[in-house]
């Protein structure tokens, strides 16, 4: 039994790319910022939940946080939709979508493909909200 766990935990490293890897251990980015320009939470059918904290200036993204308590696929998902967007314009950011971030990870497996799709979700409200500052950014000092 001890073998057959062991090979199985082999096959996890072997397995993934290591972009994966490195996104789904990443830490860094793994901040509750408060009052964001943009903030999006999303919680999936499997009962993860991402959180997406943005700022910015200007419609350009400057900082991007996440907040998961999901599982190794599902941080390694917000932490490239982190990446993938953290710099661009608020346009740019808009064309992420779930394929993007798992053509990004290389190894996500296919039964975890809604963990991205939470991620991008997550986002998707954060840009949205971080939009709406923009418009209205008196409102800014209302948000918790």
């Amino acid at each position: 039994m001890d073998e057959k766990k062991d090979k199985n935990e082999l096959n996890f490293w072997q397995d993934h790319s290591a972009t994966f890897l490195e996104m789904a251990f990443r830490t860094d980015r793994r901040e509750r910022i408060k009052k964001p320009d943009g903030y999006g939470k999303k919680t999936g059918v499997c009962g993860d939940t991402v959180e997406i904290f943005i700022t910015g200036c200007n419609g350009n993204i400057q900082n991007v946080s996440i907040y998961t308590d999901g599982c190794l696929n599902t941080n390694a998902c917000a932490n490239t939709v982190a990446l993938l967007v953290e710099g661009k314009t608020i346009e740019q950011a808009w064309e992420i979508t779930p394929e993007t971030v798992a053509q990004y990870l290389k190894t996500l497996p296919s039964d975890h493909a809604h963990c991205a799709e939470l991620a991008v979700g997550a986002l998707y409200l954060a840009l949205s909200d971080f939009q709406k500052t923009n418009r209205d950014p008196w409102k800014k000092m209302y948000k918790k």
